[in-house]
């Protein structure tokens, strides 16, 4: 099996040898960058399977290089804040990243969510839970104009094609697997993101406001207190 090559950029010497090493013990392939103009043109050479985006590199910042990595791919983008309650991290979320690591990082938990994120994208047609919709004799499920080609995973609206990333599609089914059910964030953590543990909500609300905007502003209807239910 082949390994799995993370790009990780980091301007911080220390962290970012101490933090290829551990994730070369874990068996990960691993090429480090100190900035996010080197970062994007070892994207762009070498075709990774996961970014670790630290927030705060010079030359292109981390949201920007994400921004610039999701023009080009569907590729799975982690980043890396000092802060939990900084802004950085939604706009990072905002800019197509994810999931995100708060540092300083235990290097077991890193390697914990880069795992959870490739097992997802690696299961992106794994939408748990039992299925209520009913696609019809092509693999269709339809809600208004939005038409999910469970089989293809593809999604159109109004005859156009959407663009989802990995997670925006997993998303999708999770919803479509129960339209008009109110789902928690917490459940949609535990089943999008394979969290086993606690996790941030906003990584939900923010990816739940990046469908909207390809399905539709009103298809995912917000249930204050409870969560979101996708309209029949």
């Amino acid at each position: 099996m082949a390994e799995t090559h993370v790009l990780f950029v980091e301007d911080d010497d220390v962290i970012r040898e101490a933090t290829q090493l551990a994730l070369e013990r874990d068996g990960f392939r691993v090429t480090a960058m100190p900035d996010g103009l080197s970062g994007l043109e070892a994207f762009r050479t070498n075709q990774p399977d996961i970014a670790l985006l630290d927030v705060m590199v010079p030359g292109l910042d981390g949201v920007s290089l994400c921004r610039r990595i999701r023009d080009e791919s569907t590729v799975p983008v982690i980043m890396l804040s000092a802060r939990a309650d900084s802004i950085d991290v939604v706009l990072g979320l905002e800019a197509g990243a994810d999931d995100y690591v708060t540092k300083p990082f235990d290097g077991a938990v890193l390697v914990a969510r880069i795992r959870a994120v490739l097992r997802r994208f690696g299961h992106a047609t794994g939408a748990s839970g039992d299925r209520d919709g009913r696609p019809d004799e092509r693999g269709v499920l339809s809600f208004g104009d939005v038409e999910v080609d469970t089989e293809g995973m593809e999604v159109h609206r109004g005859g156009e094609h959407v663009a989802l990333t990995p997670t925006e599609m997993r998303l999708l089914l999770e919803f479509s697997t129960a339209p008009g059910t109110v789902l928690s964030r917490d459940k949609l953590l535990e089943r999008v993101w394979d969290y086993g543990w606690g996790g941030d909500t906003r990584v939900v609300d923010v990816h739940v406001q990046r469908l909207r905007t390809k399905i539709g502003q009103d298809r995912i209807e917000t249930v204050r207190g409870f969560g979101y239910k996708l309209k029949a």
